[in-house]
């Protein structure tokens, strides 16, 4: 088969050639551009799930209805570490100028450029005000800052049926700070019938930490769980692309993949890159699947896991490991965990805690932890108990 044909797209955050199974979601985007028309609102939405799942290209297909509508607004995406939260308050100040240059073009708006922009300059998203012209009036106060200037921007985009806003992926990862800001400012634009939103994806921890953060977190938002697709849908996230380009699977080729899957929307992506690589003839055999999964497979464990695994110390490789055996592919007891390591449990909490801040693991409830990439623990027995 034709490389350059090759309809699957496997990689971080691209789109799948097929977005199947996740109509309900898109469905959810699609009542708030509604009622933007309207001028009412509803809750902001935050999508959560382990990693592969398909949440960031979610977030970009959320992201491309907001254009196609006309509303303001970015994206950006959360680091796991102290230093990036400069990094990410300055970014978030820029891109909300370009924002706004994008939004007063698209809007034929004659003065809209001006006026906007001035008004994002008087405001600081980072340690220093970011100044288009005349002098910051930030009051230096994170949370006031970004509530003024969301609420405001929201008022503009109200006026034209649009509305602002700040889509974040890997929001269990934003500083605290910026984090506890953004809630106050949704706060605070619900309860004056603005149209801002700040629309999230994270780890399955993620609605834990937006509570944490502020207790009325819970009632912000419109809380999704993505997992892996069904059979039907993961069918057609295999079957569609292919057929568009007069190719088929048999039923055995498709069934092979199917399971190797595990439903995955990156691991079908990876394995159907594969099989168009390696099959000769276009309607896709068995054996052709059985070599796509082992092509893939090799794929998934030269970058996708050792990605991950090689961001943890030697310490915490070996908490993984006993993860791996303890859980045998569940989530594994912190308590059995320490007892195979022959450590108290509260000596293991600091390297499970790196862990989870690493965004390696997470607790699904209290005294479990599991991985956080479907498949890991498989990957750990292969590459590294196996042998």
């Amino acid at each position: 088969m034709e490389p350059e044909l090759n309809p699957y797209r496997p990689g971080a955050g691209l789109l799948p050639p097929e977005l199947a199974g996740r109509e309900e979601h898109l469905n959810h985007f699609e009542q708030l551009i509604i009622r933007a028309k309207h001028r009412t609102i509803d809750r902001a939405l935050i999508i959560s799930g382990l990693r592969g799942v398909g949440k960031t290209a979610l977030m970009t297909r959320f992201s491309q209805m907001a254009d196609q509508h006309r509303w303001i607004y970015i994206t950006t995406e959360g680091q796991a570490n102290d230093t990036a939260a400069h990094e990410v308050r300055r970014r978030l100040g820029a891109e909300i100028q370009a924002a706004l240059v994008r939004f007063s073009l698209k809007a034929r708006l004659d003065d809209a450029l001006r006026h906007l922009s001035a008004l994002a300059g008087q405001f600081s998203l980072s340690l220093g005000p970011v100044t288009i012209e005349s002098k910051p009036a930030a009051t230096g106060l994170l949370d006031l800052d970004v509530e003024t200037l969301t609420l405001a921007i929201a008022k503009e985009a109200q006026v034209r049926e649009a509305a602002f806003a700040i889509f974040v992926d890997e929001l269990q990862d934003l500083d605290h700070d910026m984090l506890t800001a953004l809630l106050v400012a949704q706060h605070k634009a619900q309860q004056q019938n603005l149209p801002f939103y700040l629309i999230g994806a994270g780890l399955p921890s993620l609605p834990a930490i937006l509570t944490n953060a502020k207790s009325y977190a819970e009632r912000l938002f419109r809380y999704s769980t993505v997992g892996p697709l069904n059979e039907q849908h993961a069918t057609e996230a295999l079957t569609v692309p292919a057929e568009k380009v007069g190719c088929s699977y048999s039923p055995d080729a498709l069934a092979t993949i199917l399971t190797a899957s595990g439903g995955y929307p990156y691991f079908l992506q990876e394995y159907g890159k594969a099989i168009w690589d390696f099959a000769d003839e276009k309607t896709f055999t068995d054996l052709d699947a059985l070599a796509a999964v082992e092509i893939g497979r090799e794929q998934l464990d030269s970058g996708f896991f050792p990605s991950r695994w090689l961001r943890a110390s030697d310490r915490e490789r070996e908490y993984m490991t006993t993860m791996s055996v303890v859980g045998a592919g569940k989530p594994a007891s912190t308590t059995a965990i320490a007892k195979d390591m022959s450590a108290a449990p509260s000596k293991l909490s600091p390297i499970r805690q790196s862990l989870i801040a690493k965004g390696l693991i997470y607790a699904p409830e209290r005294g479990f932890v599991d991985f956080s990439v479907p498949g890991m623990a498989d990957y750990i027995d292969r590459a590294w108990i196996g042998d």
